[in-house]
């Protein structure tokens, strides 16, 4: 695994995008930015065990680098479960088809390039939407969830990670401190931490908690929980 120092070095200069430099980095970038990044899939696949059929669909859209995917196909091997990956990435989509390859998977796990906001999803029953939604632009969000809610099946369901905002200013400072902790503890210099928060400025915009639930239930999901939340990151449950 390649160690991130993309902003060590002054390799992004401007907005974060994709690029075949993160790719190459993506998984150790992961791991050392996304708190309890292996729990939330640890936890995703115990709860996908208790809502999925036998030979269910599972869609990864913003897939990356396939490593959740990965995981999940060897958790949830007795289910027969077929696993797709949509991204807009080639090189994040190479990745995941060489990952695919060196673990056996290719007969279980198929990755498309395509937008995940207009490709056509077949009958679901889950979908996984991990740190990604937060990248689309907010007027596009519900009517992206509603194309979700219509792809499952009923009684499948949305597993979406999102780093979220606390719509109070000093509990949100203590988080946001929190977190740069986090990173701090992870290896990251203070000039890292600085530029890529100035990177994903324009980019990554982040709801509240209560807006994310709100969406969530306005596309149609009867029944939504967060299950795992770190400070300012948060994994909830969508049952349709």
């Amino acid at each position: 695994m390649s160690r991130d120092n993309l902003f060590a070095n002054g390799e992004i200069k401007e907005d974060f995008r994709f690029t075949e430099g993160v790719a190459e980095v993506f998984d150790d970038m992961l791991s050392r930015s996304v708190p309890g990044y292996e729990q939330v899939v640890g936890m995703s696949a115990q709860l996908l065990a208790r809502f999925l059929r036998n030979g269910d669909r599972v869609y990864d859209l913003g897939c990356s680098t396939g490593a959740t995917l990965l995981k999940l196909a060897k958790r949830l091997e007795q289910l027969n479960l077929r696993f797709t990956g949509i991204d807009n990435s080639p090189p994040m989509l190479a990745k995941a088809r060489l990952k695919a390859e060196m673990y056996g998977k290719n007969d279980q796990l198929a990755f498309i390039e395509d937008d995940i906001l207009h490709t056509a999803l077949d009958e679901a029953g889950a979908i996984i939407l991990n740190y990604t939604m937060q990248f689309i632009r907010p007027v596009l969000r519900l009517d992206f969830l509603k194309k979700i809610s219509a792809a499952l099946r009923p009684g499948g369901v949305l597993i979406i990670s999102e780093k979220i905002l606390s719509p109070d200013p000093l509990i949100n400072r203590a988080f946001i401190d929190c977190y740069h902790d986090f990173k701090r503890s992870q290896g990251y210099s203070e000039l890292e931490i600085s530029r890529k928060r100035e990177a994903l400025e324009n980019v990554l915009i982040p709801f509240t908690l209560a807006e994310n639930i709100d969406l969530l239930q306005r596309a149609g999901f009867q029944r939504v929980e967060p299950f795992c939340q770190w400070f300012n990151f948060v994994a909830i449950l969508a049952v349709k």
